[in-house]
């Protein structure tokens, strides 16, 4: 059985670093060699929250995703990524932090567990998380192939950057889309199965959860309450 588990990022720094490498692992399979998600400054900073796929002891992690939020100290990748073609990226993201407000990042799934739906229950996931932590709104740099994903979730796309909302990351011959919920708290729009999802996960952060995806049904053990450790 797989465990679905949440975390502030600096109270788990081997954690953190099995993440970070299979993550790597993942873009480097795709030719990735450079994205401003896979750095390992996010280790250190207080705002960010990881969400990982992990054996049920812990031992193994088999993907994940994270949420950071923004604040004035350390920018939020999307911000980051944007900035080099359309810097009205940064005005935004300012905009919306006077209300609290992140970016769900770096979600990435090992091969073997690949195709079976998890990367929409990661996306739900960090719906959750950012709602139990108070955010007011929530963006997301995602590929062509997780863009109806994330609107199922909740997401719109961000028009008012790049072209419609489009850039070509993290290379050249490559699509991304900028997306952002307006109002956690309402979730407009979202797919009602995916937003009955949400809603469970959040009034309910730790519980054993069945998704079925395809030909795929899996239960899974969630473990979604933030513990902090001062």
């Amino acid at each position: 059985m797989l465990r679905i588990r949440a975390f502030r990022a600096i109270d788990e720094e081997k954690t953190c670093e099995k993440f970070a490498e299979g993550h790597k692992n993942v873009l480097l399979e795709h030719g990735i060699v450079k994205v401003t998600t896979s750095n390992t400054e996010w280790f250190y900073n207080p705002d960010i929250y990881v969400i990982v796929i992990e054996s049920e002891n812990g031992e193994e992690v088999y993907g994940g995703a994270r949420l950071h939020i923004a604040n004035d100290e350390f920018s939020l990748p999307l911000e980051d990524a944007i900035k080099v073609v359309d810097e009205k990226i940064i005005d935004l993201i300012n905009v919306y932090k006077k209300n609290r407000t992140g970016e769900l990042c770096g979600l990435w799934n090992a091969k073997f567990i690949v195709g079976r739906g998890l990367s929409q229950v990661l996306t739900k996931v960090g719906v959750s998380i950012a709602i139990q932590l108070g955010l007011k709104s929530l963006f997301v740099l995602c590929a062509p192939y997780t863009v109806k994903m994330c609107q199922q979730s909740g997401f719109k796309i961000e028009e008012s950057i790049g072209v419609k909302g489009t850039f070509n990351y993290p290379k050249l011959d490559l699509v991304a889309t900028a997306l952002k919920i307006e109002d956690l708290n309402n979730l407009e729009g979202a797919d009602p199965k995916y937003y009955s999802d949400i809603k469970a996960m959040t009034d309910f952060p730790n519980q054993n959860f069945q998704h079925v995806s395809d030909n795929y049904v899996f239960d899974l053990i969630l473990k979604l309450e933030i513990e902090v450790n001062d």
